[in-house]
């Protein structure tokens, strides 16, 4: 087929790359905390707030890829916006609005605990030519860990920010977090030391 005069041939045309950068990802922070471990669940999280929200901010503003995975609660009609308004109808509004996902980032559903079980999420990461992944979010015990070990078995490197993840129990997080390091090679480190200037190797993190 023959262009039409002043335009590029299709073949010509090179996709937009996704952006370049270890991506974080926000997993399963739109949850409505009526459930029968919301109690504690909703403590840790308030502690983690802080860590998670700044880990989002500064990836935002130094063009850090941002990927949410959130559960779909076996809704297979809701996408991110009817997710986000149910968890700001739920219980405690005041732990979702403040990281509401921006237009700016990704965002996937999941059924089960890990991030790439039957999602797009390999596929996205593969775009990105990235080889580390940063896990944030809840649960420790739970979803963080089985995405940690399903990044593992696909060859990325892990960091875990120990303070911008949120647990149930807190004897099973300690111990999850000693597996994902000692079986997984994860890192585990502050939220801080991502972006910490004072070390070369730990500003890459995110870049």
């Amino acid at each position: 087929m023959t262009p039409t005069p002043g335009s590029a041939p299709t073949a010509e045309r090179e996709p937009r790359k996704p952006p370049a950068g270890t991506p974080l990802i926000v997993i399963d922070m739109l949850n409505r905390y009526e459930h029968e471990d919301a109690e504690p669940l909703v403590e840790a999280v308030g502690e983690a707030m802080g860590a998670i929200c700044g880990l989002i901010e500064r990836a935002h503003r130094e063009a850090v890829p941002v990927v949410y995975v959130n559960d779909n609660y076996d809704d297979w009609t809701a996408g991110g916006s009817e997710l986000c308004r149910r968890a700001l109808d739920g219980a405690h509004p005041e732990l979702i609005e403040p990281l509401l996902p921006l237009r700016a980032s990704a965002f996937l559903t999941k059924a089960r605990h890990s991030v790439f079980y039957e999602t797009q999420l390999e596929y996205a990461l593969r775009r990105m030519e990235v080889r580390r992944v940063v896990l944030a979010g809840q649960v420790t015990e739970q979803c963080i860990l089985y995405s940690a070990l399903d990044a593992y078995v696909r060859h990325y490197e892990i960091v875990v920010p120990r303070d911008a993840v949120a647990h149930i129990h807190r004897d099973l997080a300690d111990a999850a977090l000693s597996m994902m390091e000692t079986n997984m090679r994860a890192r585990i480190i502050n939220a801080d030391a991502l972006f910490a200037e004072a070390s070369p190797s730990a500003s890459r993190m995110l870049r």
